[in-house]
């Protein structure tokens, strides 16, 4: 029998391992709109293999990324429309997961039943957001994004990278408005300001602030993390009136699983503009500054895919870091939450529901 020591261990490192593949019960973003057409499409996100594609109306639909037959990938078949047809037998699966076809076959009893996962999909920002819900929350939480993808008041372009690092060291960049007066100093938007200075962490309506104390908007002087269906950072960096209407341009960062070892990163490049000087801000993103900011978020990419491995095994971290570890202490504390949920429900009496949404708790 496992002392309350060993089992105390082993709810801990439950927990690692659970950040570690991606926290569940949150919206991720899997993939730029664009890249969804008429052909089904493969991704892996939270070590799962997706499938997703759009029927006659535009509407995306996703699944587990597998035939039931004899489990062939069905993202290398056919878009019927509002099923997949699988290449290797023509087996047609619709977007519930259930079986609508088996063509080979007369009367085969796999025709009705559901037998592939689906995933509840919004399209939202230029994104496809699937909901990944554990066992004990199938139905998702209401997906709320910042003001700055939502509200019409302002222009967006979503920037979308494959990064060789877990997700954890994308949040961990993100949430460190100190390198950019290092790492980046050389931008066109991230000279000036002081490299020395005090950070300090406030509590938000939806999360969390970081931010230096007594420097705003001079540089990447602020981060703050929201928690309101998914996960997402925002912040602001000023920019000179050589760089178009619109004052401070923005950015909304969210990172998404694909397995241990590989991310994917959406990054919107935001700014606040309306009527002709939208019109001139797009103009001047297209045509000046994109590569600009694709040449930042390089650096960012060749800094963590270079980190040492297992790097945060020796770590030593400074007064500078401490918004990164309240939020890998969030972080935990949801994977916890989580765990303890799922087993409540595994063993839960048989007609009670206790699939109620995700625990809120102060950050």
């Amino acid at each position: 029998m496992s002392s309350p020591v060993d089992r105390n261990s082993q709810e801990v490192d439950a927990a690692q391992a659970l950040v570690k593949r991606g926290l569940r019960n949150y919206w991720y973003p899997v993939s730029p709109s664009w890249r969804v057409g008429n052909a089904p499409v493969g991704v892996t996100r939270l070590s799962e293999q997706i499938v997703l594609w759009r029927d006659q109306q535009g509407k995306v639909h996703a699944l587990e990324d597998r035939c039931p037959h004899r489990g062939a990938r069905l993202s290398l078949g056919w878009n019927l429309g509002t099923s997949v047809a699988c290449w290797y037998h023509g087996v047609e699966v619709n977007g519930q997961g259930t079986v609508t076809n088996v063509p080979a076959v007369a009367d085969c009893p796999l025709e009705g039943r559901k037998c592939v996962k689906s995933y509840p999909v919004e399209e939202r920002a230029g994104a496809i957001f699937l909901w990944f819900g554990d066992e004990a929350h199938q139905d998702p939480a209401p997906l709320e994004l910042p003001e700055e993808l939502a509200s019409e008041e302002y222009s967006s372009f979503l920037c979308v990278g494959n990064w060789k690092v877990n997700y954890q060291y994308v949040i961990d960049n993100v949430m460190d408005p100190m390198h950019g007066a290092y790492l980046h100093s050389v931008s066109h938007s991230m000279a000036d300001g002081d490299k020395r200075a005090e950070m300090r962490v406030r509590k938000t309506e939806r999360g969390l602030m970081f931010e230096k104390v007594g420097q705003r908007d001079v540089n990447f002087d602020w981060v703050e993390l929201g928690e309101t269906g998914n996960l997402w950072m925002r912040l602001a960096i000023p920019y000179a009136k050589k760089f178009g209407p619109g004052g401070s341009f923005g950015i909304v960062a969210m990172a998404t699983p694909v397995d241990e070892d590989n991310s994917q990163c959406f990054f919107w490049r935001t700014r606040k503009v309306s009527g002709w000087e939208r019109d001139a801000w797009r103009f001047l993103y297209r045509n000046r500054l994109e590569g600009l900011h694709w040449n930042v978020l390089e650096q960012d990419r060749s800094i963590l895919e270079g980190l040492a491995p297992n790097a945060v095994d020796h770590e030593f971290l400074y007064q500078h870091d401490v918004g990164i570890t309240r939020v890998r202490r969030l972080m935990k504390q949801r994977a916890q939450q989580q765990l303890e949920q799922l087993q409540a429900f595994q063993h839960k009496p048989e007609g009670i529901d206790t699939t109620s949404a995700q625990v809120a708790s102060h950050v």
